[in-house]
């Protein structure tokens, strides 16, 4: 990812502490794993046909690039807390909505946490987009793939 999309990267608290985790987990636990697999499979002999130190190394380049880009994110990460000043959706809120006749409850989240499994929703999604700066009570349009859906806002958190 370029440094000029890694800028001002909006994110919950949850998320950023998950982004934290994850770096530490890869860091102080699975590079020196990695970081030994290598140092072992050099100490094998003959480099050029050691299929494991390739690997390792492809893998350990893989990891240190994986590094860096969570290192971005989190430096360049804005934690933020769900509504703004004026009662809007912003990132990190808490959205229930009414589609048809039934209720479900969104949470709109930076793209690095997006999960719509667990209703972990972009800012920058289609739904996500429609929704950030809507109030209580507005109705918001988004064309789905079975056509379009109509959303109506009924709480923020």
């Amino acid at each position: 990812m370029s440094q000029d999309k890694i800028n001002n990267i909006q994110i919950t608290k949850q998320g950023f502490e998950n982004l934290e985790k994850e770096l530490d987990g890869l860091v102080n636990t699975k590079r020196p794993k990695l970081v030994e697999r290598l140092a072992n499979a050099r100490g094998q002999g003959d480099l050029s046909e050691n299929s494991d130190y390739q690997n390792a190394k492809e893998e350990l380049d893989f990891l240190d690039g994986k590094i860096s880009e969570l290192e971005g994110v989190i430096h360049n990460a804005e934690v933020v807390s769900g509504k703004n000043n004026n009662g809007e959706i912003a990132v990190g809120a808490e959205v229930t909505l009414k589609i048809q006749d039934e209720e479900h409850v969104y949470y709109i989240v930076g793209e690095w946490e997006a999960d719509p499994i667990s209703k972990k929703i972009s800012h920058s999604s289609p739904l996500g987009l429609a929704l950030v700066g809507k109030k209580i009570g507005e109705k918001v349009e988004v064309e789905a793939p079975a056509g379009k859906v109509v959303y109506e806002i009924l709480s923020i958190k």
